[in-house]
């Protein structure tokens, strides 16, 4: 890790550190998010892959938290690791198989609810997008789950923040295992339970978050789709929550919006008002996910034919550089890091 990336980061901690309202913090710093670490160079949600995010600059490290049979918050995509885990190699849990109908959405796989910690540990880490990222199936096998304690742990040894989704909070709630609340614990063992924390809380849900603007003085960001809606009904859809009336009734309990970042800029095609129209009403606005494979880029930004190969991401993120954003997730830290640096540069 470089010396610069460090003092990138003591710098940005700086920042946050200055006493602010909840919803009313201004970085001038544009903050590169690790989505699920750097998940296009490592097996998402893993140590190894927030550990190399971090290693290549990333400002926050953004962990998806599931909740186990004991109550454990781990970091996974979703609560279904049929596809991140070798659960399905071990004889031992195959009456674990079920199906279950999540968010209108069902589905048969292993999930973590129905696993303690101790059992989750006993599994490890494989390549979710192994066609197109084969050079991450090469670690399938050398990775645990992590806890959010132990992700929160790492974050603080370098002097990083954490971006935790939490994931399907109305789900989780009617079966018996709020998350909320174990996500506030974990935060405030960690003394990061403050509006100068380096955190920041993400859902695509509604209700959850307007609870939590109750409850933490932690900066919230409501995530947005390009299509559908909240989960949880609280909104009719996420085209009306982007309209200039629905973020104004989100910034009364959210820092920030994360939209898809086709609703930034749609392929080739010219920006939308949203960014313009998110700060307009007090809101920071932090795009996901920028991707470096070809599959993943608009034409314009691609490079041959194949769609592993890289194209052209510094370029697709300097795009939305261009139109304002104020942080962008990204599965390669490096590349973010280094396009945002010459964006500032150029400026």
């Amino acid at each position: 890790m470089t010396r610069l990336f460090r003092l990138g980061n003591i710098l940005l901690l700086a920042l946050l550190a200055a006493p602010v309202q909840a919803g009313a913090m201004d970085s001038s710093k544009t903050i590169v998010i690790a989505h699920r670490g750097a998940s296009g160079l490592r097996p998402e949600h893993t140590l190894a892959s927030y550990e190399l995010a971090i290693e290549q600059g990333a400002d926050f490290i953004e962990p998806d938290l599931v909740p186990t049979k004991d109550d454990v918050l781990v970091a996974r995509h979703e609560n279904n690791i049929t596809d991140t885990t070798d659960v399905a190699a071990h004889p031992e849990f195959a009456d674990r198989k079920a199906t279950k109908t999540i968010d209108g959405v069902t589905m048969t796989g292993w999930f973590t609810e129905d696993f303690t910690l101790a059992e989750l540990k006993t599994l490890r880490a494989k390549e979710r997008l192994p066609q197109l990222r084969p050079d991450n199936a090469k670690y399938d096998g050398r990775f645990e789950i992590p806890t959010f304690a132990e992700v929160i742990a790492l974050a603080k040894r370098h002097n990083v923040g954490v971006y935790p989704e939490t994931k399907h909070p109305t789900y989780f709630a009617a079966i018996g295992h709020p998350t909320d609340g174990l996500l506030l614990a974990e935060l405030k063992k960690a003394d990061w339970d403050r509006a100068d924390a380096p955190v920041f809380i993400q859902s695509f849900e509604v209700n959850n978050l307007e609870r939590l603007h109750i409850q933490t003085k932690v900066r919230l960001i409501q995530l947005m789709d390009a299509e559908g809606g909240p989960a949880d009904g609280a909104a009719p859809s996420y085209a009306a929550m982007a309209m200039p009336e629905g973020l104004k009734a989100v910034a009364a309990y959210a820092y920030g919006i994360g939209p898809n970042r086709d609703m930034v800029v749609m392929g080739d095609g010219p920006p939308s008002s949203l960014v313009a129209d998110a700060h307009a009403a007090g809101l920071k606005v932090h795009p996901w996910t920028f991707r470096a494979e070809n599959f993943f880029l608009a034409p314009a930004f691609r490079t041959g034919p194949d769609p592993r190969t890289h194209g052209r991401i510094r370029d697709d993120i300097a795009r939305q550089l261009e139109i304002g954003i104020d942080g962008f997730f990204t599965d390669f830290p490096l590349d973010g890091v280094q396009a945002r640096d010459h964006f500032v540069a150029g400026h």
